[in-house]
């Protein structure tokens, strides 16, 4: 059927015949994407003016219909609402109102969403005054039906009101945008983006059309109509799959939307949605830029600048670097600059805009992109150090960097950067992108780099320390062979490259073996040092894990991490200096450990202590200002002594996963009694956190702990009850738990680490699978990030000694079966 076809049969059928054939239109494969939104607004276009003939009798004089918003602009997604304006001249209010009655009942009866207002020329242009949003729906005026001449006068003064009204309404218009941005975020970095009001979105780019429209300043036009368009294919896709008025394109619904557009995956449709959103989002950075420059020079005093000097003032170009000067705001080409002559000059014009903290002119990358030659291979020295020069310049880097990714010369600089470009983490910790990742890590290190000895080691590292994440298998391996490949071509010798390769091999070792290993044991800390081979290497993996994890997100570190990241590179540093390693000795009680443990003996019971913990942060100048704020709270040491008995390890943890306590590390060994008091005691020493609310009273716990102990409190069915009671809410299905064997992790015990989702009684139900396994847990450490919890069990037989391999496998599966709620 045709587009006349569907149009004939809305108007020989009314509105059951414009529900027929809109319903026929959305569900036609054979279109879709801009000639269906065309054809679903013409379809609507007829159906409305039919409505508005036969409430006026075929005379629209005094009055008419009018398209405002994304209707007016003629961007109908499948479930759009209906932006209508009935305009009139007022000399028959009560013929106005029941005509709009007739209107706008329809409309409502069909379940379409209506945004509809009644006014006069006058009211119209009154409250397009007051109201920013209604002036700017009114921009996109289209006339419907009756009085032609009415709707023309009004498009004309309210274009005119616009362009007058300008140096007010645009600052007006630039907060709204940022208002905006501040409170649904960049759409080019969110999980699940708002393609409507998130920043770079459907409303972005609707902002830079009314500035174009106020002919004060104009957006860059490359690839902006496509961007829009892109947006508005994957709205109508979402709309289509969900059914649903929405814009948000949450987890559950991308890979129905990515199918419905032809996409490969989920992840090609969020990389698409995100390289869309760079676009707009950048072109309104170049445009607001614009409209301030504009802004500024008129708000001058014409007068005064005559009386001193006649004639119109040029700004002045003070130079920031050989063919780079700063003119009116921005770092812009010198006119002496040969761009085709000088193939440093990209890196030297990016690295002087951000030491200076101005953004890069576009003109001057565009006309960079167009001219420069390639660099040879390998770079140049001057090269080499304007890169470093531009990743340590701070805040600045990410515009300037934005810059010249907006124009292709980040990836002609580094090939390998196309992979991790746009590249999406669905990993709920991070905040950004794969690429915006890495920059912000070598943001965050710019603040390190008095630390060490070899900054420009440290911030190359930031650079390329996920640049694996484009490729198959452990993005780490990966990420090596492509740094020992980029430090070959930038220029660095074998020696800084076998370092960088290093650096981005191990990123995560220190963060990893910190919160997941004992510390206390020697092959734990000799591992290290084995992989990093040097003090001078440590010192830079020590720096490169601090900015990794500051720029990942706020649950990616902590002072409670930092001081377990420090403890460890003190001992390998100790390592790779000589000091010997020698086997640890029992630790000695303190006083306090020591009477808990007496008392725990006499009273044949549980005695517990709470003590609030807090440490002051180890940089007495830290380059993050939050972390200036003061010392960051490590939760609450729970010391509990308990004379030696089986189910210790689940009772404990059932207990504050009842009391909504949030288990940070965990350590348990048995403490042998003074002299002359036979047997031993179990001492606990946790670390615990309340997920909300205050922590409960010590007698409390104490009380549920000896019930726990002595059988007469069901920890599972409490549990179970609490989680019947108030169910969790349904979400993306998370990958399944996995628990393995660490090789060779420690010579004193056979580590199982486990990896899964984290949730309220994780600890005890790993406890009770190992008390059923008959195995003893030396020592646990427990670690969570966003919604992932990463513990090491550190376990023996029961006389003392690690697993044997098969046992330890063994176990390893009874665990994750436990986990996947197997018997």
């Amino acid at each position: 059927m045709t587009s006349t076809d569907v149009t004939k049969e809305a108007e020989d059928s009314g509105p059951g015949g414009y529900a027929a054939a809109r319903l026929r239109l959305l569900t036609e494969g054979a279109r879709s994407g801009p000639p269906r939104r065309s054809a679903l607004a013409g379809l609507t276009d007829d159906w409305l003016s039919g409505l508005f003939d036969a409430g006026t009798g075929g005379s629209g004089r005094g009055v008419s219909l009018v398209a405002v918003g994304g209707y007016g602009r003629g961007e109908l997604s499948p479930r759009s609402d209906l932006d209508l304006l009935l305009l009139h001249d007022g000399s028959d209010d009560a013929a106005v109102a029941a005509l709009a009655d007739r209107l706008w009942y329809p409309v409502w009866d069909l379940g379409l969403d209506l945004d509809h207002s009644v006014r006069t020329p006058a009211e119209a242009r009154k409250t397009a005054g007051e109201d920013l949003k209604v002036h700017l729906g009114l921009l996109d005026a289209r006339h419907l039906a009756g009085d032609l001449g009415l709707t023309a006068s009004l498009r004309t003064t309210v274009l005119a009101d616009w362009r007058n009204q300008a140096p007010k309404r645009l600052p007006e218009l630039r907060e709204l945008c940022a208002e905006r941005a501040e409170r649904q975020g960049e759409l080019q970095f969110l999980l699940e983006p708002d393609l409507k009001e998130a920043r770079g979105g459907l409303r972005d780019a609707t902002a830079l059309r009314a500035v174009a429209a106020s002919w004060l300043a104009d957006a860059p036009r490359e690839g902006l109509a496509d961007a829009r368009r892109r947006l508005l294919d994957v709205r109508d896709a979402l709309h289509l799959t969900t059914g649903r008025a929405t814009d948000r394109l949450a987890l559950q619904e991308q890979d129905q939307v990515a199918a419905e557009l032809g996409l490969l995956d989920a992840d090609t449709l969020l990389r698409q949605v995100y390289e869309t959103a760079r676009v707009i989002a950048y072109a309104g950075d170049v445009t607001w830029r614009e409209v301030g420059r504009v802004l500024r020079s008129r708000s001058g005093r014409p007068r005064l600048r005559a009386m001193l000097g006649a004639g119109k003032q040029v700004p002045e170009r003070s130079p920031l670097a050989e063919g780079v000067v700063e003119h009116d705001g921005e770092a812009v080409l010198a006119r002496t600059a040969r761009p085709e002559r000088d193939p440093v000059l990209p890196l030297r014009a990016a690295a002087a805009a951000a030491q200076a903290g101005l953004p890069l002119s576009r003109h001057a990358v565009r006309r960079l992109a167009a001219t420069t030659r390639p660099l040879p291979t390998p770079w140049p020295a001057e090269a080499r150090e304007q890169l470093v020069t531009l990743l340590g310049s701070g805040r600045p880097t990410v515009q300037v960097w934005e810059a010249l990714e907006a124009e292709g010369l980040v990836t002609r600089l580094l090939p390998d950067w196309e992979r991790v470009r746009c590249r999406p983490q669905r990993n709920a910790v991070h905040l950004w992108t794969v690429d915006r990742h890495l920059i912000e890590t070598a943001v965050r290190a710019a603040g390190f780099t008095r630390r060490v000895h070899r900054p420009d080691l440290l911030l190359v590292a930031a650079l390329l320390h996920d640049i694996g994440k484009g490729w198959p298998g452990d993005h780490s391996v990966a990420g090596e062979t492509i740094a020992r490949d980029v430090a070959a071509r930038i220029g660095f010798d074998r020696a800084d490259t076998a370092v960088l390769a290093t650096l981005v091999r191990h990123h995560l070792l220190l963060v990893e073996t910190a919160t997941r290993r004992d510390l206390d044991d020697p092959a734990t800390v000799r591992a290290v040092a084995d992989a990093v081979g040097s003090e001078h290497t440590l010192e830079l993996l020590h720096a490169l894990t601090e900015a990794d994890a500051l720029a990942t997100g706020p649950a990616a570190w902590s002072s409670w991490r930092g001081s377990l990241v420090a403890d460890l590179v003190k001992r390998v540093s100790g390592v790779l200096a000589g000091d010997p390693l020698e086997e640890p000795e029992a630790a000695a009680p303190t006083a306090e450990q020591e009477r808990l443990a007496v008392e725990a003996f006499r009273t044949r019971g549980p005695v517990l202590a709470l003590r609030a913990q807090t440490e002051a942060p180890a940089d007495p100048e830290p380059a993050d200002p939050a972390a200036a704020a003061g010392p960051e709270p490590l939760g609450v040491e729970l010391l509990i002594a308990v004379p030696d008995q089986e189910g210790v390890l689940p009772a404990v943890a059932g207990v504050l996963a009842m009391h909504r306590l949030t288990v940070r590390t965990a350590e348990l060994r048995s403490l042998p009694l003074p002299d002359g008091v036979e047997g031993s005691v179990l001492l606990l020493d946790w670390r615990v956190a309340a997920e909300y609310g205050s922590l409960p009273q010590a007698a409390r716990l104490r009380a549920d702990l000896v019930r726990a102990l002595d059988g007469t409190l069901d920890i599972a069915a409490r549990l179970a009850e609490r989680d019947a009671a108030h169910p969790r809410r349904r979400g993306v299905e998370p990958p399944p738990p996995r628990v393995t064997v660490a090789p060779a992790a420690s010579r004193l015990a056979t580590v199982i680490e486990v990896r899964a989702q984290d949730a309220p009684g994780l600890l005890f139900r790993l406890g009770r699978a190992l008390e059923a396994a008959g195995v003893r847990v030396r020592s646990a450490h427990a670690s969570t990030l966003g919604s992932n919890a990463v513990d090491a069990f550190y376990v023996t037989g029961p006389e003392g000694a690690r697993l044997p391999e098969e046992e330890a496998g063994d176990l390893a599966r009874t665990l994750e079966e436990a986990l996947r709620g197997r018997p």
